[in-house]
């Protein structure tokens, strides 16, 4: 599933094609997806200049001349790409905007978790409005993760992937950074010291910095906005890695079950 390296690499691939470039036509191939696409999409927004392309949490958002915002969100194997208006549509292709220049944005998504909606106030949008705070600004740090822990008993790794806590930090860079600040996954929340946690928040700005740098981490689906693989797997630390020794202390990687997700980690290493 593309997590928030993904996300953050789509965005700085399509960006450069989109902005100030104005709508010529929209096409919906099937609108079927984990919401429907709204009806009216394939002629609302025509002759529209796109202003800007950004990302709130996993939200790609493109933000149109009129105010209004398309929200896009790659669900667990979608991905955008640029091409040219007449490039062939390809197996579960379901979306896309041709620009005035012939530059098209596709969107494609085999699982159809993804979801391609419009919004006149995208900050108060049902699926935004109660996000927590982006990993990567200076909102986020170890306080604020020790004080949404108060009178909480769950495990860390469930606790720092919950959206309204802090965006984006998915599956794979939960397991990452809790490997690299050395806290066990199932440790209780109320249990970690402000200390850890500012070691936590640290963590977590470091691997996801390095894998937007390395363009996303390719798994099974993942693409970037040039239809290429990102390269930060070769990084990983933990996960996936089970069996395999520990690069701190030689002992086998671990893998658990935490929240219905494959968790892996270093039963010696982190405490």
């Amino acid at each position: 599933m593309p997590e928030l390296p993904e996300v953050e690499t789509t965005v700085n691939g399509i960006k450069p094609w989109l902005i100030n470039k104005q709508i010529q036509k929209i096409n919906v191939y099937n609108p079927s997806l984990r919401w429907k696409i709204p009806e009216d999409l394939s002629k609302k927004y025509l002759s529209e200049k796109i202003t800007a392309v950004s990302r709130r949490a996993k939200y790609i958002l493109i933000h149109l001349e009129s105010k209004a915002t398309l929200i896009l969100h790659l669900g667990m194997s979608g991905s955008l790409v640029i091409i040219t208006k007449d490039t062939p549509l390809a197996k579960h292709d379901h979306f896309e905007m041709i620009m005035d220049d012939g530059t098209t944005l596709r969107y494609n998504d085999p699982r159809r978790f993804g979801c391609v909606l419009d919004s006149a106030d995208y900050i108060n949008h049902k699926l935004i409005k109660n996000l927590g705070p982006e990993p990567l600004t200076q909102d986020f740090d170890g306080a604020l993760l020790k004080l949404k822990s108060k009178n909480k008993t769950l495990a860390i790794k469930n606790f720092i992937m919950d959206g309204k806590v802090v965006v984006g930090v998915g599956n794979i860079y939960a397991s990452e950074a809790l490997f690299m600040a050395g806290i066990n996954p199932n440790k209780s929340v109320g249990k970690i010291s402000l200390i850890k946690y500012q070691l936590l928040a640290e963590k977590i700005k470091q691997v996801l910095s390095n894998a937007i740098q390395a363009g996303g981490t390719t798994l099974k689906d993942f693409i970037n906005a040039e239809g290429k693989p990102g390269y930060f797997s070769q990084e990983l630390k933990v996960y996936g890695k089970t069996g395999e020794p520990c690069i701190n202390c030689g002992k086998n990687i671990m893998q658990k079950t935490i929240g219905q997700r494959s968790t892996f980690f270093c039963n010696h290493c982190q405490k």
